[in-house]
């Protein structure tokens, strides 16, 4: 009985460590950079006006990516789910909230780091998009394919065990609280 407690535990902190790299990026921050990548780009077909578009999404969309580790929801007092912007003093609320008690949602060491491998993973996927590098660095993609290859698994992997560590308790914008969730303890 113990072996499969401790199997169970094991497989339930891998599954958790996948489900916090999945929660890590933003989906409409990634729907939106896979939309526009190519069009901003021209499939890889750049001229310099491109490469400042494609920039200006890279950064804007790494930004909200960073950003979004900090952002969380929460129960007001009239029962309603908000969204509000993590500070060091607790969840900077909406006014429409009520007096809710927000001073459990206090940025804390995992929300920074909750973002830098965000931000990471995001640089991974969008400057090793095959538009991206066929935009900025082309003869990259042709002499480094092992390492186009290899990398984004490798960060991927490397993420997953730091937010086995680091878990995330954080519910952003989009990510409704847990109904069990009474306090946010990352």
């Amino acid at each position: 009985m113990v072996k499969s407690t401790s199997g169970e535990s094991m497989g339930y902190k891998t599954l958790t460590g996948f489900g916090n790299l999945i929660k890590m990026l933003p989906t409409g921050t990634v729907f939106l950079y896979q939309f526009l990548n190519p069009v901003l780009t021209n499939n890889g077909k750049c001229h310099v006006s491109n490469k400042y578009m494609s920039s200006a999404l890279i950064g804007l969309c790494g930004l909200s990516c960073f950003f979004s580790s900090f952002t969380d929801s929460y129960t007001g007092t009239d029962g309603m789910t908000h969204y509000g912007i993590a500070t060091f003093k607790g969840i900077w609320p909406t006014a429409r909230s009520g007096s809710a008690n927000t001073s459990s949602y206090k940025i804390r060491f995992g929300d920074f780091i909750h973002a830098l491998f965000s931000l990471i993973v995001f640089g991974v996927m969008s400057l090793l998009d095959a538009n991206t590098v066929d935009c900025f660095y082309p003869s990259f993609k042709s002499n480094q394919k092992v390492l186009l290859m290899a990398f984004p698994p490798a960060i991927g992997a490397v993420s997953s065990a730091v937010f086995v560590l680091f878990p995330n308790t954080r519910h952003g914008i989009g990510y409704p609280p847990s109904s069990s969730q009474s306090s946010n303890d990352s």
